[in-house]
């Protein structure tokens, strides 16, 4: 067993020798994408998208290819493939990774390395449910790359990453919108290397000026005057970041910037377009999410669309450097402490996975670490690199390797950056690089307590990691003054820290700044702090809990050691609130409004606490305006679902009444006789097509005895969306059960349908 056990190590090791080597090394062809010509048509009757897709390759591999193989949606029916006007031959098999399948094309004649083809691929592609990544449906229609709605020959599931290039598009219908040049209405041609999408929908255009000529927001019809104005906060927003990035990166590409307001999708950017969740045009300001999308957004025009971004390791420049420079802008345009919470939250983002993590260059979204890991902790390690290197000096070698890979045929590679930075910072960052990059996280800096020595207080320092740690040791007196050094700690090894004649110490921390990754950062410091993913999860248990005193403890141990987490700032307040310490808590909340970049959550929690504070005080009116402040921000379940049943309460309190549009009310009265009639046509005539399948099938499947919904409160969301807080007491199974929903009916030529059930407690 041993023999065999042995044997089969090494035919893997060779196995996977051969794959890091690469095709362009034992002979055979690779394929890279060069072009992409798309004709699409949505059929709504049918649910379907039809497509002709012509696609130009190059074979950039050592040996001659008689086949082609290329990707697309397991679903996807192939009607044909052509090459030169001939059919060609082809085999469809399922694709292990990913929702796909794979398409071999048998070629008429071998392609030699440096040749390129030309094929067309007809398919149609049908849509059962509407999702973020493929929908079809009269509120607006949308295939973004991750649907893998056209052909790919290279899988982002693997480490040589996603697969851009420059493409043609033309949608035939609804107003469409995608990233290059609009030619004429639904035709866009990308010269810059991307991703093809496209969304369709009803939009007002709003143009920037000055600083942001060249970017529009498209925005949903009927949006109000706050909408307006936030508009024209994020268009400067993204107006200066372009600027920023010119002056770091050099000049930008002559390419329209798009921000486009969706439903669905809100997050995903490519070339030059961004897709932004509408929530973030009702907030009261911009939320840190969307100010580091946008900063990062725009960092790809040059990151991966003025230079494609290529080869194995991809991420950490496509994700990892990019959210790197982002941080720097937003250090420039909103302060150092905001950068400072930025850089915390990635930190933490990356704590949650780093002890079963992979090395980031070989990592692939496909691993369920990969966006915790590598725009988190890569991030981390570019700011390490422009540490030792100096910021001048890191973004001058970025911006040379930016402007090569926009005229090279291999684009920006890891492989050049890395080679770029260690030909400046030489042998001690290639060590830093190769560790950091090739290997899993091992490190951790411990510090111990200062001990007298003479006249002089010193501290232990050890490092289990493998490779040295230049750090800073920053040490507190009794007085209140901080001391700072600079050693280094040799790699799993100790060091002290020599605090010369200094008065007495009472804490040291050691990479205050905490540039390294590490598996640990509660021993960072003495007295020893506490764990802060480990720290919040209690303080929300104990919050959860109702133990408001002891959420009260936890939360201030937590802002002793990170002042400016948000996120424990609001448990403390919330718990100040929950023990009747109102002035307390309000302080607390309103500093929180007042941050440059606060979370959604943020907004959401502090306005709902002022709410409740001004409900206790009689202010109703007060209470009713900061709850709605709330559900405008839209953050997460809890905190929505918190402010709209506030917002009631309040504008109950103040006028007896909320407002309530009838003809919604008209259409959810006949919605529950059609739900109790148990038809499943005639409840699918009442839904958007393609929304709300499982809600449809289950109540369907078991038909409700009773089901009544009575309409508390109504608001449109534009021209043709309203929202309605609703209560529900339904009877099934001869089980009873009651709760609060919110609902999202669409305005169609025919009425009312149901479109979206964003909110459902009904137990």
């Amino acid at each position: 067993m041993k023999r065999l056990f042995g044997f089969s190590l090494i035919v893997s090791l060779i196995f996977i020798t051969n794959l890091r080597s690469g095709a362009q090394e034992d002979g055979r062809p690779v394929w890279q994408v060069t072009g992409l010509d798309i004709t699409a048509n949505i059929q709504q009757a049918e649910r379907s998208l039809n497509s002709n897709v012509i696609l130009a390759a190059r074979n950039v591999g050592r040996g001659s290819g008689s086949t082609l193989t290329f990707r697309v949606n397991a679903k996807a029916v192939i009607k044909g493939v052509t090459i030169g006007g001939a059919a060609a031959p082809f085999r469809a098999v399922p694709e292990a990774r990913g929702n796909l399948q794979r398409i071999t094309v048998t070629l008429p004649t071998s392609v030699a390395s440096g040749g390129t083809l030309s094929l067309a691929v007809t398919y149609t592609l049908p849509v059962e449910n509407n999702t973020g990544q493929a929908s079809i449906s009269s509120l607006g229609s949308q295939f973004l790359p991750l649907s893998f709605w056209y052909p790919i020959t290279n899988s982002p599931f693997t480490v040589r990453g996603i697969e851009t290039s420059a493409f043609r598009l033309s949608v035939s219908g609804a107003t469409t919108l995608s990233s290059g040049l609009e030619r004429s209405p639904g035709v866009f041609e990308q010269p810059l290397s991307g991703q093809p999408f496209f969304v369709q929908g009803e939009w007002e255009r709003i143009e920037g000026t000055g600083e942001g000529k060249g970017i529009t927001f498209h925005i949903p019809k009927g949006s109000g005057p706050e909408e307006l104005k936030q508009v024209e906060t994020i268009l400067a927003l993204a107006a200066r970041a372009r600027s920023f990035y010119v002056a770091q990166l050099g000049p930008a590409p002559d390419m329209p910037v798009r921000l486009v307001a969706v439903r669905r999708g809100g997050g995903f950017n490519d070339s030059g377009t961004i897709l932004v969740d509408t929530s973030a045009l009702r907030r009261s300001k911009i939320d840190s999410s969307t100010a580091l999308q946008i900063s990062e957004a725009i960092a790809r025009l040059w990151v991966g669309g003025q230079a494609p971004v290529r080869g194995e390791g991809s991420g950490l420049l496509r994700d990892a450097l990019v959210r790197y420079v982002a941080t720097v802008f937003i250090e420039k345009q909103f302060g150092r402490e905001s950068a400072q919470a930025e850089i915390q939250r990635e930190r933490l983002a990356y704590l949650a996975v780093a002890k079963r993590d992979s090395p980031l260059s070989r990592a692939t979204p496909l691993d369920d670490t990969y966006f915790g890991s590598v725009p988190n902790k890569g991030a981390m390690v570019w700011r390490l690199v422009e540490r030792r290197l100096g910021l001048e000096t890191f973004m001058n070698v970025l911006r040379s390797q930016v402007q090569a890979g926009k005229d090279s045929q291999e684009g920006l590679t890891l492989a050049s950056f890395r080679a770029a930075l260690v030909e400046r910072g030489g042998q001690p960052l290639q060590a830093l690089l190769d560790q950091q990059l090739d290997q899993v996280t091992d490190m951790d800096l411990m510090v111990g307590l200062p001990q007298l020595r003479g006249a002089d207080w010193v501290s232990a320092l050890r490092n289990l990691g493998s490779i040295d740690a230049t750090v800073t040791v920053t040490a507190t007196t009794e007085q209140g003054n901080q001391l700072s050094i600079e050693t280094t700690i040799p790699a799993k090894n100790f060091a002290e820290a020599v605090f010369k004649a200094a008065p007495r110490l009472v804490r040291v921390e050691v990479d205050p700044e905490k540039l390294y990754p590490q598996l640990d950062y509660a021993n960072d410091i003495v007295p020893r702090g506490r764990d802060l993913t480990e720290a919040l999860a209690e303080a929300n248990r104990q919050f959860g809990a109702q133990d408001f005193q002891r959420a009260e403890t936890v939360a201030r141990e937590i802002m002793a050691t990170a002042p400016r987490l948000q996120e424990a700032r609001m448990i403390l307040a919330r718990a100040l609130l929950g023990q009747g310490k109102l002035d307390e808590a309000e302080r607390l909340f309103r500093s929180a409004l007042e941050e440059q970049l606060p979370t959604a959550s943020t907004l959401a929690w502090a306005n709902i606490g002022l709410g409740e504070i001004s409900l206790r005080r009689g202010q109703a009116a007060e209470a009713a305006r900061r709850f709605n402040e709330a559900v405008r921000a839209d953050a997460e379940y809890a905190s929505a679902l918190a402010a709209r049943a506030g917002r009631i309460k309040a504008e109950s309190a103040n006028s007896g009444t909320s407002p309530v549009d009838e003809s919604a009310r008209n259409f959810l009265a006949k919605f529950d006789q059609t739900i109790t009639s148990g038809k499943k046509t005639d409840l699918e005539s009442q839904v958007v097509s393609g929304e709300l399948t499982r809600f449809v099938n289950g109540i369907t499947g078991t038909r409700p005895e009773a089901w009544q919904t009575r309409v508390l409160r109504t608001e449109a969301l534009d021209a043709n969306l309203l929202a309605a807080d609703v209560s529900i007491q339904t009877k099934r199974l001869g089980q009873e059960e009651s709760g609060t929903a919110l609902l999202v009916l669409s305005r169609t030529a025919g009425g009312w349908k149901l479109a979206g059930i964003e909110l459902f407690e009904v137990r």
